[in-house]
């Protein structure tokens, strides 16, 4: 149970860097009080991910182990092209941010469990049940997101918006491609031909639909701040 708390909280706390709920937890922070945003999320995180590792857990019971560590390789992958594209707020979850009015406690804990919801963190929640103990991996990635969150509420109280997200991201990134190689290598370790030119396969097929989405995801920013740039008055002389 150590051991999986451990690794639950370092997964998702390298999970969360740069991630969409830090982006959040930051805009929360700098207009309401830090213990009410950090409590929200904390009731939040233990919800959501109770339903990641219930799942996981019982995937994991039907499912063969070298099988498991091949699809958490790839999840894995997954990840890190994820946050190598980079992730950002839609303009419905900052205007929200933004609104909120009333409990702002009832307002950011609903705003994180749907931001959780589909997200990386809650797939690689689930993917860390199905192989560890159930109860330490819920520990272990509640603490992790909510102390990654911390740190941006922190960082972002202390700094304002001047966050070095992209150094952070690639940092992310880094870590998990390390995580995807050793769960793969554990994985392939005695499989048959066909398992491993399958999961060649994939991994290929990963790289180059997140290459694809990476460069799409780019060229469109860069289109967006160059419209931005010319809706911009120009200050008179």
């Amino acid at each position: 149970m150590i051991a999986a708390t451990i690794l639950g909280f370092g997964v998702i706390f390298v999970a969360e860097l740069g991630d969409k709920s830090q982006l959040m937890a930051l805009t929360y922070a700098l207009r309401y009080r830090w213990w009410v945003v950090l409590g929200a999320i904390l009731v939040a995180t233990t919800a959501v991910h109770a339903v990641s590792v219930f799942f996981g857990h019982f995937l994991g019971a039907s499912i063969p182990a070298d099988m498991m560590s091949i699809a958490g390789g790839l999840a894995m992958l997954a990840f890190a092209l994820w946050t190598l594209r980079g992730d950002e707020l839609t303009d419905d979850e900052t205007s929200r941010a933004a609104r909120v009015s009333g409990s702002v406690f009832l307002a950011v804990m609903s705003a994180f469990m749907l931001a959780e919801l589909g997200d990386k963190t809650m797939f690689a929640t689930i993917t860390l049940a199905t192989d560890n103990n159930w109860l330490g991996i819920w520990i272990g990635s509640t603490l992790g997101m909510v102390a990654a969150d911390a740190v941006a509420i922190v960082v972002g109280r202390l700094l304002g918006k001047h966050l070095p997200e992209r150094l952070i991201a690639l940092i992310a990134a880094a870590l998990f491609f390390g995580f995807a190689v050793w769960l793969l290598v554990e994985g392939l370790v005695g499989a048959s031909l066909p398992l491993l030119i399958g999961t060649l396969a994939a991994v290929a097929a990963l790289l180059a639909i997140g290459a694809a989405v990476i460069v799409a995801t780019r060229r469109r920013r860069a289109r967006e701040a160059a419209a931005r740039r010319v809706e911009q008055p120009v200050p008179l002389p």
